[in-house]
């Protein structure tokens, strides 16, 4: 079993802590928030006071923060996580953060002879909690096979797909499919509504033939078809509008860096945005059906 430093115990990072801790890992943890932190120790957690504490005397080093600037600052500077780490300690981030961002993230590491892979989440608060959660990861091959069996006990498809900022590159192309996917089965719903075509009927045909996707048979964003979809529980997140702008954001910033063209991502992020703006940045982002109903 492992010693592990832990900061960030948000929505995704409270649950994978927890994890953790079933696993048999002994983890010390960092937050901002109290009322997280104190959780977590009564999970059986440690407290640590500090940054620099947490990734001090410890084998690996989780973070799960908002943004390419808090991994930036956590990282960096005589308290920051890469001055306090030892020489062999692995850093995993699980942040969903911009490609660039990532990858300097990587070079504050390896310039201190620290091992580390960037490897965002994808699965909810569900996957977070029940410990399904997929990791795409990013890193050399001796880097990713150290941190392998930490992300084992928090998830349960581990995908290496490349070097540093391959796993941010995956988690933004892969978020990107979803967002427009949603709007696309959500409009489908909604011209069915309008043409009379019952909402199972339509499920019953789109789910067998060539318009099934994850969108539709996993996360129906209409009531009924799939029980366990936010639609029947009044779009309480599994996945916030906010949280699927924010990766549409930064697949856009990744494509006017990179030079791709991807218009309907470029659409489907002014939706989110609109959507959001109308003070519904909470709702599961499947609600954007809601929007394309006409209630706003």
């Amino acid at each position: 079993m492992a010693n592990i430093g832990f900061i960030g115990l948000g929505n995704m990072g409270g649950p994978m802590a927890a994890n953790l801790l079933k696993a048999g890992h002994a983890v010390k943890v960092f937050d901002l928030s109290a009322d997280a932190v104190a959780k977590a120790v009564e999970a059986g957690a440690t407290k640590a006071n500090t940054v620099a504490q947490a990734a001090s005397d410890v084998s690996f080093v989780v973070t799960v923060l908002p943004a390419g600037k808090h991994v930036l600052s956590v990282y960096d500077g005589p308290d920051g996580v890469v001055a306090n780490a030892a020489a062999d300690t692995i850093l995993i981030d699980s942040s969903t953060i911009e490609v660039d961002a990532a990858r300097k993230a990587a070079e504050l590491a390896k310039s201190k002879g620290l091992g580390v892979v960037d490897a965002p989440i994808s699965g909810g608060t569900a996957g977070a909690a029940a410990g399904t959660l997929t990791f795409m990861v990013g890193g050399s091959e001796a880097d990713f096979a150290s941190a392998q069996p930490i992300l084992d006990a928090m998830g349960s498809n581990i995908i290496h797909a490349g070097e540093s900022g391959a796993g941010q590159a995956a988690k933004i192309c892969n978020n990107m499919v979803l967002g427009v996917n949603m709007i696309a089965v959500s409009e489908a719903f909604m011209l069915a509504k309008r043409l009379g075509l019952d909402a199972q009927k339509l499920f019953d045909v789109s789910s067998k033939a060539s318009g099934q996707c994850w969108a539709l048979t996993s996360y129906c964003p209409v009531p009924g078809p799939v029980p366990t979809s936010p639609a029947n529980r009044d779009y309480q997140p599994g996945f916030a509008v906010d949280m699927m702008l924010k990766d549409l954001k930064l697949a856009q910033q990744a494509s006017a860096t990179s030079g791709a063209t991807t218009p309907m991502g470029a659409l489907a992020e002014s939706l989110y945005a609109l959507y959001s703006n109308g003070g519904n940045g909470g709702m599961d982002f499947s609600a954007i059906v809601k929007m394309l109903d006409g209630d706003k």
